[in-house]
């Protein structure tokens, strides 16, 4: 018999080893398989833009959040330290990493993290000119008190027009102190009416030209909060309804305030005849105002009065310009 024959038990051999190579070939297929399948669903797990790239530069593997902002891909480029790149309005992160011949790129977005470092950086600045201008405001204040007593009465109009103009600097400083530092509400029962004493004269110390109707409450009650921080918060919208009213086209017009209690909350609506808000998105944004003379305080500062007393403040839906402020009802 020939040596190159091969016997009946050598072909069984044979066939058995095939089969066994075969199945550790589809075992082994299978693990990659599952291994690539944990690996895509890892990358897709992770929160931010993912993007893995064969050494050409093309595309291995992405996540749906890299697949959304495709275009930001073009301005990446491997480097061995962080850097931050800007698209579409929004800052990123990116980090970059390389294993044999593939290269993972990620970008985090930090473009909230950098607005509320801008914040910082403003409300301090912001902080340190009040501090400074505040001095030479008070002797200002002080001179024009006395200027008022002397001065001829053809004249005291132009004494009083300052007197307003001091009033609203010191309210821009006292607002931006008070931004600076946060809020701390110290809480004591009174009634409403007292405060609203302090608003009427508020207004009318605030100056303004047309002929405004005030629609107040008529109904006491009795509040636990900070006397002077509610009247911030309530000033800075009375104001900012005269000058709503002020800029519009009208000669006279109506602020109100309605008021309710739903046992959880007192609840005020205040409502103007004024011009309409432009941007709504940018009303509770610090630093950015609606108005031409606005510092972006006004509404920012007193959302935070607001939440300091467990409480709210929105601007409702709808065609008419409503502004919703709550403040928890304590027992």
């Amino acid at each position: 018999m020939s040596e190159n024959v091969i016997t009946p038990e050598e072909l069984n051999l044979l066939i058995e080893q095939t089969y066994k190579v075969e199945n550790e070939f589809n075992e082994l297929k299978a693990s990659y398989t599952h291994l690539q399948d944990t690996v895509e669903k890892v990358v897709e797990f992770l929160p931010n833009p993912i993007w893995i790239l064969n050494d050409d530069g093309d595309v291995f593997l992405q996540n749906s959040h890299a697949k959304k902002v495709k275009e930001l891909l073009e301005l990446l480029e491997p480097k061995n330290d962080d850097y931050e790149v800007k698209y579409n309005f929004r800052s990123y992160l990116i980090k970059s990493s390389s294993y044999q011949d593939k290269i993972m790129l990620s970008a985090t977005d930090i473009t909230e993290q950098k607005r509320k470092e801008n914040l910082a950086t403003m409300g301090q600045m912001a902080a340190h000119l009040s501090h400074e201008i505040r001095n030479p405001i008070g002797s200002i204040s002080l001179l024009s008190s006395t200027l008022k007593k002397r001065v001829k009465p053809e004249n005291i109009l132009i004494v009083q027009e300052i007197q307003n103009s001091i009033f609203k600097i010191e309210r821009i400083i006292k607002a931006t102190l008070m931004f600076s530092k946060g809020v701390q509400a110290s809480k004591k029962q009174f009634n409403w009416m007292k405060l609203q004493e302090n608003l009427s004269l508020a207004c009318g110390y605030y100056g303004y030209s047309k002929e405004i109707t005030f629609k107040l409450l008529d109904e006491d009650f009795t509040l636990e909060a900070d006397f002077d921080l509610l009247e911030i918060l309530f000033t800075n919208f009375l104001f900012n309804a005269i000058d709503a009213i002020e800029l519009d086209d009208e000669d006279d017009g109506v602020v109100e305030i309605v008021y309710e209690n739903d046992g959880v909350f007192h609840k005020f609506f205040i409502t103007d005849s004024g011009v309409p808000i432009e941007d709504k998105s940018e009303l509770f944004e610090a630093f950015k105002s609606t108005k031409v003379k606005g510092n972006g305080l006004g509404l920012v500062l007193s959302r935070q009065i607001a939440e300091a007393h467990g409480g709210y403040v929105k601007l409702m839906d709808g065609d008419k310009k409503v502004f919703e402020i709550g403040l928890k009802i304590f027992d």
